[in-house]
């Protein structure tokens, strides 16, 4: 093409088409700020801003108009940043920081793509960015600069630093803006006929197809998902999208799966155990499929992914409760036992991994917070593990990523234990490799964790996930110790009650003559009550929900077994307790609300004083199974009123007006 007029038009042409094939209902094009912010104002959902020097698969901007990761998402490209564009510094997939290049002093990660897609909650925010632009006012600290969609005439460098300008004020007034990068498929910004041509070249030379199914699977996973299953799962994802499956479709055949190979590792005999674990196997290709389809179809929902966390874990702890029941069968007296204890354990730990991963996001929104200690052994262990996780394929990288035990190498474990020993030893095998784990990424984090001192708990509702009822919401708040130290005070009380009633069990003695000790119990667990009023802001806070959920378990399979209560009974107790939890960490994750019955669910003192008044009495057993049913029926509950009666409501009670937005998503 000609001059630089006609290249630009020619251009923001094909690009508002790319726009529109990518699923955008409504393109279109800002002649100034004035009407750029103007549109924006008129926003009722996300926006999508782009200039017109971007030539790239129509894929690459369905990604970004999709993308699961957040509201506010912008493209990020490797390629070296041309005069007048933007350069950005990510950490852990978050832009901390955006300027013109040169200023970040060598810390860039990326430099902006040309386009970003703007959530509702921040449409505000970007309005204020242009208008800021227009009235030459600058932004947090920047620079003055002018933001705006470029006019059609103008030329693609023209575009490229006016929307690069915007995205450098929407990150100075601290959006939350997650980085969307760009791999296998193509995305250039040109800046004239020849590198049109090239980028034109590079675009033809992909099958876009082929790269969407390769981009289906993780970037990075762990080592047995991806030599053992990765390696043939995208075939299984085409045939899933070809037959019209959904992924929820296929969560559900995985749950099948897993709940058939449960079921035989209970019936025992090596037939069944040998068929349970190819059939686990395969249900964990399927667990690994429904993400994969979901990322290749672009199917994402709030709900898929709340479903997808939900049935991992129910997935895992039905298999446990197989084990459980297969070596109790097989003559072991305590295979119940071991399979509450794995259930627990693991638990436990995913509380400390979700307010691990919040603590370092938070730590990445406010860069500064992070090295405050001025170095020491939190700051070289945070190097060490960056290079180790930079150095991707080398036995370091995959010696770190499987010590950890992920969900993987359990599935795997399980299955290959099972399969050559039984149910018994694939239970010790779990609980011995999780304390492992669970110490070393404990003891890691802790040290991390007092070098980056943010205090994460103090930008949620530490009350919701806490899990606190009336009687934590009415007691004093005890300062000075803080919430983690009287977190685990409190759980110190049911563990010895745990370890006495256990030692009467194995001597065949009465673990009815502790019903005394329950109440005295429940006093000690309570203590962990009085930091629900204190700030939670300390570098360590960060385990207080996890020492409140090995609290409460503690004291109901203490009370469980000091009350008399059927082993089964208890696991399906605690089961239905995890649940509960993991509704909490997975709305924690997707910042969204409480459930709507959350204050139905008593608290986790609430429900403790339940059992402790049952165990006293003698009559456990019913008392567990009732509230555990009663906790099951408002738990689903929530869910029905969550996904499908509230947002019903909704619908009906919006109106969607009309008018036109700069790139809205459908």
């Amino acid at each position: 093409m000609g001059g630089g007029e006609t290249l630009g038009a020619a251009l923001a042409d094909r690009l508002a088409e790319q726009w529109h094939r990518a699923g955008v209902t409504h393109v279109r094009r800002a002649a100034n700020l004035t009407e750029l912010a103007t549109l924006v104002d008129a926003a009722t959902g996300p926006v999508i801003v782009s200039g017109t020097d971007l030539v790239a698969h129509t894929a690459v901007l369905r990604h970004l108009a999709t993308s699961p990761v957040g509201p506010t998402v912008a493209l990020v490209l490797t390629d070296p940043p041309a005069p007048g564009q933007a350069v950005v510094r990510e950490e852990r997939g978050q832009v901390v920081d955006a300027g013109p290049d040169g200023r970040l002093d060598g810390g860039q990660t990326g430099v902006f793509g040309g386009a970003l897609r703007v959530g509702r909650d921040d449409l505000p925010a970007l309005a204020a960015a242009a208008r800021a632009a227009v009235a030459g006012t600058p932004i947090a600290g920047t620079d003055p600069a002018a933001v705006a969609a470029t006019p059609p005439a103008a030329g693609p460098e023209a575009a490229g630093s006016a929307v690069d300008r915007l995205f450098t004020g929407l990150t100075a007034l601290g959006t939350l803006t997650f980085a969307h990068r760009v791999r296998l498929l193509v995305a250039h910004r040109v800046a004239g006929p020849a590198g049109l041509a090239a980028a034109e070249a590079a675009v033809a030379a992909v099958d876009e197809d082929r790269a969407e199914l390769r981009l289906s699977v993780k970037e990075k996973d762990d080592f047995f998902t991806t030599f053992f299953v990765s390696t043939w799962s995208p075939y299984v994802t085409k045939a899933s999208a070809k037959l019209g499956l959904t992924p929820t479709g296929v969560t559900a055949i995985s749950v099948l799966f897993a709940a058939v190979a449960a079921v035989l590792f209970g019936v025992g005999g090596r037939p069944a155990l040998v068929t349970g674990a190819v059939l686990l196997y395969l249900g964990f290709v399927l667990d690994c499929v429904d993400g994969q389809l979901a990322r290749y179809t672009r199917h994402f929902s709030a709900w898929g992914g709340w479903l997808d966390t939900m049935a991992d874990r129910a997935k895992e702890y039905l298999v446990y409760a197989g084990l459980g029941y297969g070596a109790t069968a097989a003559g072991f007296r305590y295979g119940w036992a071991l399979a509450v204890a794995a259930m627990t354990l693991q638990t436990v730990r995913h509380m400390t991994d979700t307010w691990y991963g919040v603590l370092h996001d938070e730590a990445a929104r406010r860069p500064k917070a992070v090295g405050g200690g001025g170095g020491g052994i939190g700051d070289r262990l945070n190097a060490a593990s960056t290079r180790v996780q930079a150095d991707t394929g080398s036995l370091s990288y995959w010696l770190k990523r499987t010590v950890v035990f992920p969900i993987g190498e359990r599935w795997a474990l399980i299955a290959l234990t099972v399969a050559l020993f039984g149910p018994l030893v694939s239970l010790v095998a779990v609980l011995t490799w999780g304390v492992l784990a669970f110490a070393y990424t404990g003891a890691l984090r802790t040290l991390r964790a007092r070098w980056m001192w943010v205090p994460v708990l103090d930008t949620v509702d530490a009350t919701l996930h806490r899990d606190d009822g009336p009687i934590a919401a009415r007691s004093p708040a005890l300062r000075p110790m803080g919430p983690l130290t009287l977190a685990v005070l409190g759980a110190l009380g049911p563990a010895a009650l745990l370890v006495a009633a256990g030692l009467r069990v194995r001597a065949d003695d009465d673990a009815g003559g502790l019903a005394w000790a329950t109440p005295v119990a429940l006093l000690m667990l309570l203590v962990a009550a009085l930091g629900a009023g204190a700030a939670h802001n300390g570098p360590l806070d960060w385990l207080v929900p996890a020492a409140l959920r090995a609290g409460e378990y503690l004291f109901a399979i203490a009370a469980g077994v000091v009350g008399g209560a059927p082993a089964w009974v208890v696991f399906g107790y605690v089961f239905v307790l995890t649940l509960h939890h993991y509704d909490l960490t997975a709305r924690l994750e997707k910042r969204q609300a409480a459930p709507p019955l959350h204050g139905a669910t008593l608290g986790w003192e609430g429900r403790s004083a339940v059992l402790a008044v049952a165990a006293f009495a003698g009559f456990a057993g019913i008392a567990m199974a009732t509230l555990g049913a009663y906790l099951l029926v408002v738990f689903v509950g929530s869910v029905v009123l969550a996904w499908v009666v509230l947002p019903a409501r909704a619908r009906r009670g919006v109106g969607v007006p009309a008018g036109g937005e700069v790139h809205q998503p459908g």
